[in-house]
This record gives structure tokens, C-alpha cells and sequence, in this order.
């Protein structure tokens, strides 16, 4: 049985198609028209899940969307309502008066139209915001009436609701020729399945948090078996993801998935503004949390959005009372001082502590230690990484994409789970048994596999990507103990289980060396033994090496199919990489992959983390042999990389430690201000409009010449 999930009509659109339980593919619609993390509806990534099955539309029976516009309806009303009223009511009185609070809010502009979000805001509720392309001017609460807004939820709600259009647009099929049965996922409980279903456990505690979706913020539940039980929800307009989103915009970093800046700016600042944060968001009993809304405009004003195909535009979301509190905004580009610095801080260990008081409570009400953690907010390697260290849980299971992109993978193991559970009703059964045959954990970055690339042979070939199947273990592993002890395949059998990322394109050699050859470029073949070898060469020595293998990932972090890899012993590294490619602000950190029994050697923990959403101290004996993987308060954003996940890149750490005596490269994502490369012919362009040294795509390599730097 297929069923295929969609991420659609706000940013990082994306699909996935499952089969029987089992990935067939899943993939961000940012990969295929390149512009960053792309709103709309994900045409492309549709289209690349059928051919990667090697069906048509009609064969799916189940397609869905995550998000339900009839979820908690009541309490939208409700909301509207009050706050139709307050704009009426207050109307008269503004005009009257003046109103300090308006002035201070037109103060803190940073000019209209100003947009922010991403990872941290992830989506902010559509039912509660007036959008830029019907009529919106800015949120400055003279914009278009009650009866607009209740027309525009209505228009947007309508297209969430039959997504049959717009799919068999994209197809090129009629509407009639969709046989499959329709679904609406609640946004909180597709990013839960997402986190659950394909992890390694039977039985965890669960945490969604991010911005807003379908009026909740942040939702908490128990997974068990086929079966989530939802525990308790934070509500709009409360929520964490909002508090990062608008201090990012404050902070004069406006666009959409910014948030990941401010995190790695936090490190260089002190939190002396803690209190002004934690008056900001306020802590409450049995795990909730409340913001001060004084703060922020998004319940009150509304704040302007638009979701077309382009990256997403969100308005500014903070009010005059960040001005009054903090001072002026700081305009995109200017200078960092101190006080930015501190801001970061002060925000990011509240948002850790505000974390950490709802996984405490988690944990209290379930008695688990095992956690599934997803939600925008879940891309905070930063207070991921301390989860161990601040709560009873002890295992973690974060799915690499976190986000919104990867509810569309939950969309397909909510409904998946929902059937079986509905047949085995009607059969009187207590379970039905979930996949069991074994599924090797391999990247396909051997150079020669068959797979998904460009031409219609390969695209029909399918095969799947990487995971394994295992039966879950009952008791609780402490902190250290390794990756191969947590989900040891050979050990177990049972329910699929995604460990790695590894679930879009790939493409044969001769793929590979027909776009080399319509390049005109002079290269080289090497076989599997030697082509590590010499790329851990090449590192050692210095050079930039574009690294092109295997499957594409799915998520943000390129994860060594999708890499740039240079020698981290090198402190230069960081100012070379963004000097020729990156050209990122200077204080972002670049991030360690290590062999993963090797993790207890260089950081102070060693729970795996094979997708990089993680980040651990650096031990303070490595960090000077590591210089350009450890971030300036001594932590490192890290990947674990075992063999039975990525044999390839496994194998070239391998290399490059058994010609340095380091275990460790520094890996970052294959892109230039883009969206990580997908194909061979995005790769040969990034390298050559970049000073790359080598390209290694497949089992080639293209070098640059001396003269052509």
C-alpha cells in the first residue's frame, strides 16, 4: 500500500511517499527550483516520489496533508472574535489618544514589509494573520477588516482542504484519475508520528514545539505500539518558536530560517538580559509556558505572510516593548556589539530553560526516558545537545528533518498507523506486526548502485533508503553507551526505523560522467577502495574538496552525500571556506563529522547523533587539535558516522584518520547561498563558480587547475 504526505502552502514544502510501511522517498521542494526553503505546493518533490516507486498517481491509496483546518475550530472563532472586538473597541481610542504603544511600534520598525521566520517560527497560524497577497499593509492594525480575514482564512482553509487540484495540476492527470482517499493531519500530530513511528523505540514520550500550526505551538504525547495518545498542548499565541523568530528579526537578521544565526552568535555573549527574557516567557504548572504579549503583535495586529512558491515572507512579529526594553532594533548589516551578542544569549538559555521545564514535565507525567523531540524549535542543536544533561531522559531520537518539511513523512506514518490499527479491529486482532524484513543501512554512495537520478530507467528502479528494522529494546540505555548498542540490526528484528537522512536522488557513474563530459571537463575515475583514499588525501593536504554521493538527504544538514569536507586540525579552514564559497557571517561555527566509537575520545558526551542535531563539548584536551570544528565556547555541532549508515563517508574518515591520527572532518553542506546541490550538474556548477579545489562526484574527480583560481 503507498501513501504519499505533503508539506504544502507554507515554507520547506516537501513529500514523501512510503510503501507498506517502508520509505520509498522523501525529499524538501527547495532541491528541485533551488529557491530556499520554498512555500507552495511541492510539485517537483511529488512528482520525484512516483518515479522513484515506479508508479502513477492512481496506484496511491492514501494522501495527506499536515494540516486540518477544522482542528481546534472553536477556539479560532473564539480568538477572532475577541480580537475583532478589542480592534473595535480600541479604534476610537488610538485615533483619541494617539497611544504610546502604537508609536513605540512604529519606532521599532525596521521598515515595512520586514519579513523573518523559519526553523524557530516554522508557521504562523494562517487563520490568525492577514496575507501579504490579499490586501495586507504591513500589520500596523489598519489593514483590512474582520470580514477580510474571515474571507481569507476561508480561501486558504478551502485549499489546506482539497488538495485534488493542485495534485493533479502538478501530475498532469485528471482529477477523476486520483483514486486515493484524502486526509487532513493535524500539524502537531504529523511532526509527533514523524518522531515516533520511524524511531527506534516501542514505547517514548514525545515533544512537538515549534511556531504555530493549527492554533497549537507545542503539543506532548506518549507513543506506544501503532498508537499516539496526546497529553497536553500550548496554544496560540503562546510559544517559543515565535519568542526566537521575533528576537531573530530584532536582531536585525529578517529572513526566513535566520534563527540558526542567532544561536550561533549566542556563545559569544552573556546572558545579562535573562530576566528581561524570562519576564518575556513565563514558565506555569504541569509543563506550560505563557508570553508576556506586550512583547509581540502577532495576536493582536496580525502579522503579514506570504506562502507562494517563493521563500516565505513573514512580517515583523515584535513590538514597541522590545524598543522600550532592549533599545533600537539593529538594521540588517550593521555592526554586532555586545549588546546583540547578549541578546543571543539571554535568549537561548531561555528558551533551553523554557525547554527543559516542559521535557521535566514530560518526563514526570510518562515516568519514559526515551524521547521523541520534533518541531522547528528541534533544529536547536544547542539545547538538544544538553537534553541529557538537564533531564531524566536518556535516549533521543530526533528525525533529520525536525521541521516542517518532515511532516510530510509523518503524514504518511499517522495514516499508515491508523489503518492497520483500524484492520486489526476488524479482525479481532490485538496488533498487526509491523515490517520485518531486514533492511540494510546503506547511503547507495558506492558510485555504481541503481537509483533515482535523471534518466526514467533509473528513476523506476527505486530500492530503499537507508534505515533498518530492528525490535525495539524495552530498557533505557545510558548516555554514552554507543550507536551500534542503541540499534543494532543484526540483533533485532521488528518495525522500520529511519537512522539516517538518505532518501532522495541519487545517480549512476554514467550519469555522473555524461554531465561531466557536456561540461568539457578533464577527470578521473578511481574504484571504491581508491576513491576515499584519495580524497583523504587531498584533505590532509588542504584542499577544498566538494564531496558528491549516493542518495540526497532529506532535512537541512548536508550529511556527507551532499558535503563540503576539509581538515579540521586547521584553524584557517573556517576563513578559507567562507572566503571561496560560504560567504556566511564570521561567528557561525562549521560543523565536526566523527567515526562514531571514536565520539567519547573528543566530546564530553557520546549519545549518538547521526544527523547532526546535536552539539556537545569538545573535550579541552582535543580542542586545539580540532580548531576548526570547535565554536568559541569550546562546543561542537556534531555527526557520529558509523559504517552500517554511510559506508562511503565512514570510509573516508577512516582514511583521512589513518593518515592524520584524527577521526574527525569538518563537514559542511555543498552550496553557495542555495539550496544544497541536488543533481551532478548543480554540483559541477557550484564548483566551478566557487574556488573548490577538487570535485569528487561518484567515483570521479575534476580538479582545478593553478591557473584558475
Amino acid at each position: 500500500m503507498y501513501i504519499l504526505g505533503i508539506n504544502a502552502y507554507h515554507g520547506d514544502a516537501a513529500a514523501a511517499l512510503i510503501k507498506d510501511g517502508r520509505i520509498v522517498a522523501a525529499v524538501e521542494e527547495e532541491r528541485f527550483n533551488r529557491v530556499k526553503h520554498c512555500a507552495g505546493f511541492p510539485a517537483e518533490s511529488v512528482r520525484y516520489c512516483l518515479r522513484t516507486a515506479g508508479i502513477g498517481v492512481e496506484e496511491i491509496a492514501h494522501i495527506g496533508v499536515s494540516r486540518d483546518p477544522s482542528a481546534h475550530l472553536h477556539k479560532k472563532i473564539l480568538f477572532a472574535a475577541s480580537r475583532a472586538a478589542k480592534q473595535i473597541g480600541g479604534r476610537s481610542s488610538r485615533q483619541s489618544a494617539g497611544g504610546q504603544t502604537d508609536r513605540r511600534q512604529e519606532q521599532s520598525a525596521v521598515g515595512s514589509g520586514q519579513s523573518a521566520g523559519g526553523a524557530g517560527v516554522a508557521e504562523i497560524e494562517d487563520e490568525e494573520i492577514r496575507r501579504t497577497g490579499n490586501g495586507g499593509n504591513g500589520g500596523n492594525g489598519k489593514g483590512p477588516g474582520i470580514f477580510r480575514q474571515v474571507k481569507d482564512r476561508l480561501s486558504n482553509a478551502a485549499k489546506v482542504r482539497d488538495l485534488k487540484d493542485d495534485l493533479a495540476r502538478a501530475l498532469g492527470a485528471s482529477k477523476g484519475s486520483l483514486r486515493a482517499q484524502f486526509h487532513n493531519i493535524e500539524h502537531h500530530r504529523a511532526h509527533l508520528a514523524s518522531s515516533f513511528y520511524v524511531s527506534p523505540f516501542e514505547r517514548a514520550a514525545l515533544l512537538s514545539i515549534d511556531g504555530f500550526g493549527d492554533f497549537v505551538s507545542t503539543m506532548w504525547a506518549i507513543g506506544e505500539g501503532n498508537s499516539i495518545k496526546v497529553l497536553d498542548q500550548v496554544e496560540y499565541p503562546h510559544s517559543t518558536g515565535i519568542v526566537y523568530t521575533a528576537t531573530t528579526q530584532f536582531l536585525g537578521f529578517p529572513h526566513y530560517g535566520d534563527e540558526g544565526k542567532v544561536m550561533g552568535l549566542a556563545p559569544y555573549g552573556k546572558p545579562r538580559y535573562i530576566e528581561e527574557f524570562r519576564d518575556i516567557i513565563r514558565t506555569e504548572e504541569r509543563g506550560q509556558f505563557r508570553l508576556n504579549l506586550d512583547y509581540f503583535r502577532h495576536h493582536a495586529e496580525g502579522v503579514d505572510m506570504t506562502w507562494d512558491q517563493g521563500s516565505p515572507v513573514i512580517g515583523r512579529i515584535f513590538s514597541g516593548e522590545f524598543v522600550h526594553t532592549f533599545g533600537a532594533a539593529r538594521e540588517p548589516g550593521a555592526p554586532l556589539t555586545d549588546r546583540e551578542r547578549d541578546i543571543a544569549a539571554s535568549l537561548q538559555q531561555r528558551l533551553e530553560e523554557v525547554g527543559f521545564h516542559v521535557l521535566n514535565h514530560l518526563h514526570a507525567e510518562t515516568g519514559l526516558t526515551d524521547l521523541g523531540l520534533s518541531g522547528g524549535v528541534a533544529y536547536n542543536s544547542v539545547m538538544n545537545g544538553k537534553i541529557l544533561l538537564n533531564t531524566p531522559f536518556r535516549r533521543v531520537y530526533v528525525q533529520p528533518a525536525a521541521g516542517d518539511s518532515g511532516t510530510a513523512l509523518g503524514v504518511c506514518y499517522e495514516i499508515h498507523h491508523r489503518v492497520k490499527q483500524t484492520v486489526s479491529l476488524r479482525s479481532g486482532a490485538s496488533e498487526i506486526n509491523g515490517v520485518t524484513e531486514p533492511v540494510g543501512l546503506r547511503s547507495g554512495g558506492d558510485g555504481n548502485v541503481k537509483g533515482t537520478g535523471s534518466s526514467s530507467e533509473i528513476l523506476k528502479a527505486g530500492g530503499a533508503p537507508p534505515s533498518q528494522t530492528i525490535k525495539h529494546p524495552s530498557g533505557a540505555a545510558p548516555p554514552g553507551t554507543p550507536h551500534s548498542l542503541l540499534y543494532n540490526a543484526a540483533a533485532h528484528s521488528g518495525r522500520y526505523v529511519m537512522l539516517g537522512a538518505y532518501t532522495g536522488p541519487e545517480f549512476t557513474n554514467e550519469e555522473i560522467e555524461a554531465e561531466l563530459k557536456i561540461s568539457d571537463l578533464t577527470y578521473e575515475t578511481y574504484s571504491d577502495t581508491e576513491v576515499t583514499a584519495r580524497a583523504a588525501q587531498d584533505i590532509a593536504a588542504g584542499l577544498v574538496v566538494g564531496w558528491f554521493q549516493g542518495r540526497m538527504e532529506f532535512g537541512p544538514r548536508a550529511l556527507g552525500n551532499r558535503s563540503i569536507v576539509v581538515d579540521p586540525r586547521r584553524a584557517e579552514m573556517k576563513e578559507i571556506l567562507n572566503d571561496r564559497i560560504k560567504k556566511r557571517e564570521p561567528f557561525r561555527p562549521f560543523a565536526p563529522s566523527i567515526l562514531e566509537e571514536r565520539t567519547a575520545d573528543y566530546f564530553e558526551q557520546s549519545h549518538p547523533a547521526p544527523t547532526m542535531l546535536m552539539v556537545y563539548q569538545v573535550r579541552e584536551e582535543r580542542r586545539s587539535e580540532i580548531p576548526a570544528v570547535t565554536h568559541v565556547d569550546g562546543s561542537g555541532r556534531l555527526q557520529t558516522v558509523s559504517r552500517e549508515l554511510n559506508p562511503r563517508y565512514y570510509q573516508l574518515i577512516s582514511d583521512f584518520n589513518q593518515l592524520t591520527g584524527v577521526p574527525v572532518v569538518l563537514n559542511t553542506s555543498f552550496n553557495e547561498n542555495e539550496p544544497i546541490v541536488c543533481t551532478p550538474r548543480q554540483a559541477i556548477d557550484c564548483f566551478l563558480k566557487t574556488r573548490m579545489d577538487v570535485l569528487y562526484v561518484g567515483n570521479n574527480a575534476v580538479r582545478r587547475k593553478s591557473d584558475e583560481y
